[in-house]
């Protein structure tokens, strides 16, 4: 029996292009997290370690302020949009489990497209899955995110007065600047995990049209990342402020 699959694998070109493209996703998603974190997340030419910097000269200037409501407004504005986008990938995956149930109606719509090629019900389900799985993942980042900015409003509340020590400043700048990184770190995995679930689409298409709207795709989050105008904007006054040698920020680094 197992041989037999084999062979039916080996000799169906469509199967063997589908596994490819399911290899291409994994070889993107995980190489492009390690290429970010581990080889680019400490240079300053790339917009996360950036506004990380700017992330602290804002706490460190939120402290020196009496009334610090502005400061109150931005967070609540930052934890707006995360909720948006968490309720969206709710009734994302809600869609889609749906879409499991509905499998013969959503493969006859496909099939009649002239350009689209035929597949099977597994590999609709699979794909589906595979979907499910990252707007999932998505919906997780986005509620941790979203959490870690309610720590970080807090932090806010208890923040020390004006007129504290300076030491006692630096040192809490760092921390809750810290908060704020993490949380935007998991805000941006998910807005990650948005662009390769619309490129998944692309699959029920043909798995040659979907590694080619990947790596469309990869390239799109790297110009917006390593080489934006946006980033360029950032840059163009000079260096952005760097945090103190200590307490030493972990930027870059993986945390819950």
């Amino acid at each position: 029996m197992i041989a037999d699959r084999t062979i039916t694998l080996f000799g169906n070109p469509m199967l063997l292009l589908d596994a490819a493209a399911l290899a291409w996703l994994f070889v993107c998603v995980l190489g492009y997290s390690l290429y970010s974190q581990q080889f680019k997340a400490g240079s300053h030419q790339s917009i996360i370690p950036v506004m990380n910097s700017y992330r602290l000269e804002w706490m460190r200037q939120m402290l020196k302020r009496e009334n610090r409501m502005v400061d109150a407004a931005i967070l609540g504005n930052l934890i707006k949009s995360i909720t948006f986008f968490a309720s969206t990938s709710i009734l994302i995956v809600a869609g889609l489990v749906g879409a499991l149930t509905h499998i013969d109606v959503a493969v006859s719509i496909i099939d009649r497209l002239p350009f689209a090629v035929k597949t099977d019900a597994f590999m609709w389900e699979l794909k589906l899955l595979i979907l499910i799985l990252i707007f999932t993942h998505a919906f997780f980042k986005y509620t941790w995110s979203l959490r870690t900015h309610h720590y970080t409003c807090i932090m806010v509340g208890a923040a020390p007065a004006p007129d504290d020590k300076p030491e006692t400043h630096n040192a809490f700048a760092h921390k809750i600047a810290e908060l704020s990184m993490n949380a935007a770190r998991h805000f941006n995995v998910g807005l990650r995990s948005y662009y390769y679930g619309l490129a998944t689409l692309s699959w029920f298409l043909h798995p040659l049209v979907f590694i080619a709207t990947l790596g469309w795709v990869m390239w799109v989050i790297y110009r917006r990342e390593f080489r934006s105008n946006a980033l360029a904007v950032l840059l163009s006054g000079g260096t952005p402020p760097v945090e103190d040698p200590k307490p030493r920020l972990r930027i870059g680094k993986k945390k819950a």
